[in-house]
């Protein structure tokens, strides 16, 4: 009796952790889509300070692109990376480099 339950318990668990193994952390998809929120705003702002043509800023926009289709493949560790590299970008062109 012991050993059908602990091998009944044993394939609950299995299946449970399969079937969450896609899953991505909470915190990873939600630091994905605050960056690209933030990300996206401060790009607008640039944009209205007449930075839209600067270098730095088509970087940027091109970051936050490519960072949407990491979030949208859900990898969120790319998708962060990419919106904190396109924000630094945005930094520099406020600041005319």
């Amino acid at each position: 009796m012991k050993i059908r339950l602990s091998l009944l318990g044993g394939a609950v668990l299995c299946l449970g952790l399969a079937g969450c193994s896609h899953v991505a952390p909470l915190s990873q998809a939600e630091a994905c889509a605050n960056g690209l929120n933030r990300g996206f705003a401060e790009l607008q702002d640039a944009k209205a300070k007449g930075f839209s043509g600067s270098v730095s800023w088509i970087k940027a926009a091109g970051l936050l692109s490519a960072a949407k289709i990491q979030q949208q493949l859900n990898r969120y560790p790319s998708c962060i990376n990419k919106t904190q590299r396109a924000r630094e970008f945005i930094r520099r062109a406020d600041m005319g480099l």
